[in-house]
């Protein structure tokens, strides 16, 4: 692709981070943004593997460890950023019952999904402010529509996490940066929920992270803007719609038998 060509496709943008892109939807939003030229660094516990790897800037970040993390972000984070995108994830290994859920596993929802959040917008809304306008995505979830039993931490997390960016979003002019979140319509395949699945599960039901693709290139060709304030529900298509038109399907499970 020429240079011109590219330009066209990419809003002009030349720098994108992407904090959880080594795998999943962030990862799915990360290829498409370094094959259209952009020089995408990714931000994540694990190194990205597999097509498209050796186009990703890799550095290793982990929000379980506040002063790691934080150090990552200070020492890593380019100086010029035109679009940044939040899929850094923590969820447990199974869905329980509230009363069951283990104290580690419920505050490392909250460094990861919550807090994680916050270092990454202080670290990088100065630098989208700078390139003006400068495009923050933010991988929401179904769960914040239809919370849904044995969910509690996931639930809250990530409601809290879409609020957060709500708010944040009427505090900056969209002219400097604009906001857009982006969900799944139905599960998708990835290294986290394969950890939870039994061997053999059948996952031709499941999305793929670069369904995402398509509406990775159009936020960076447009920088969002036809989009601000949104959040986008994408479907296996990969096309999308907003939740204005419609709330996203209900992944809950039914409740499992109470204990006698």
């Amino acid at each position: 692709m020429s240079p011109a060509a590219r330009g066209a496709t990419d809003g002009g943008a030349k720098t994108a981070v992407v904090i959880g892109g080594s795998t999943g939807i962030g990862r799915g939003v990360a290829d498409a943004w370094a094959a259209h030229g952009i020089e995408t660094h990714v931000f994540s516990r694990s190194t990205p593997t597999g097509p498209g790897a050796d186009r990703l800037v890799w550095h290793r970040l982990d929000f379980r460890d506040p002063a790691q993390a934080r150090q990552a972000l200070t020492d890593h984070l380019p100086a010029e950023v035109s679009l940044a995108c939040y899929s850094a994830i923590y969820f447990t290994s199974r869905r329980e019952p509230f009363l069951e859920t283990d104290d580690t596993d419920w505050l490392d929802q909250f460094a990861v999904n919550v807090h994680g959040l916050a270092w990454s917008l202080k670290a990088v809304l100065p630098a989208l402010r700078s390139a003006a306008p400068g495009l923050f995505l933010h991988i929401s979830s179904e769960v914040v529509y239809n919370a849904g039993p044995n969910r509690s931490g996931y639930a809250a997390t990530k409601a809290a996490a879409s609020s957060l960016i709500r708010s944040v979003s009427q505090e900056i002019d969209t002219d400097e940066v604009t906001f857009v979140e982006a969900l799944p319509a139905g599960m998708v395949d990835s290294p986290g929920i394969r950890a939870r699945r039994s061997p053999g599960f059948d996952y031709s039901g499941y999305m793929s992270p670069d369904t995402f693709a398509p509406l990775a290139t159009e936020l960076a060709r447009t920088r969002g803007v036809p989009y601000a304030g949104e959040a986008l529900v994408v479907h296996d298509d990969a096309t999308w719609s907003s939740v204005a038109d419609g709330l996203p399907v209900s992944q809950s499970r039914p409740l499992r038998p109470s204990h006698s």
